[in-house]
């Protein structure tokens, strides 16, 4: 499979509108479709399998639900981009809840998965280049300079780590993972929470349930879903998402 293709798993219990969103996609340029699943247990396991770039998802499905399955999928990778695709409009609050980029009534027409489709692959484009300076919120200051060192247990035993060192802090395939700024990565069964509560928090934000970043390594940041953004990091291809309440949040702290 052509790894430039933009890879999709779908999830629907109705055949019907699994072969509705199989046409809409092998009509859109630069996507194809891995697999597709008729509940959510089966989509996670297609979703682990194939590692695609984007997954709809029904939101009721036998066994588990499309919104169970979301929560699970980011926290094994939360840039997959979740999109909902569903006859009821009363799951959009839980649906922001896991950073839906999209949430399609049925039904919709081909215009509306189109459109979709084509803000998806800006976005997935986006990644692989440079931040441009036409941006939403760009931090040039430093906060201070982080102090203090952390003890990062794992299974082989523990890491001592400056602060200062820290880029950022991600849940990937269900552990948490901290990236350094001299490209060391490190991984622990730990909470992102509890390594949360030992950093320096004028220095590190908490900008997703999925990520911490250091404040003094924001570059820019730039619209992602209808409710999400991106935060491009200075001196590294990693980057972040952050929720819009966090990004009003961080907004206010540099005004």
């Amino acid at each position: 499979m052509d790894e430039q293709l933009i890879r999709v798993v779908i999830a629907d219990d109705q055949e019907g509108m699994r072969m509705i969103l199989r046409r809409m996609i092998e009509k859109a340029e630069g996507f194809v479709l891995c697999a597709e699943a008729d509940n959510g247990a089966s989509a996670l396991e297609l979703v682990e399998k194939h590692k695609p770039h984007v997954c709809f998802l029904d939101v009721e499905m036998p066994g588990m639900t499309g919104l169970e399955c979301a929560k699970a999928i980011q926290d094994t990778d939360p840039h997959t981009i979740i999109i909902f695709a569903t006859a009821h409009d009363d799951y959009m609050a839980q649906a922001f809840e896991v950073y839906a980029f999209d949430y399609m009534i049925k039904p919709f027409k081909l215009e509306r998965v189109m459109k979709t489709l084509e803000r998806i692959r800006k976005v997935i484009a986006g990644r692989g280049e440079p931040a441009q300076k036409e941006t939403a919120l760009s931090v040039s200051r430093a906060r201070g300079a982080a102090t203090g060192r952390i003890m990062l247990r794992h299974k082989e035993g523990v890491n001592f780590i400056n602060q200062a060192d820290i880029l950022l802090v991600q849940r990937e395939n269900r552990s948490t993972v901290l990236y350094a700024t001299d490209g060391r990565r490190f991984e622990t069964s730990e909470a992102l929470g509890d390594v949360a509560d030992r950093l320096d928090p004028k220095i590190f934000f908490r900008c997703h349930k999925s990520y911490i970043i250091n404040l003094n390594v924001i570059d820019s940041i730039t619209p992602y879903g209808r409710w999400t953004y991106v935060v491009h990091l200075v001196g590294t291809d990693q980057d972040a998402l952050i929720t819009h309440e966090k990004y009003e949040e961080l907004e206010s702290m540099f005004s």
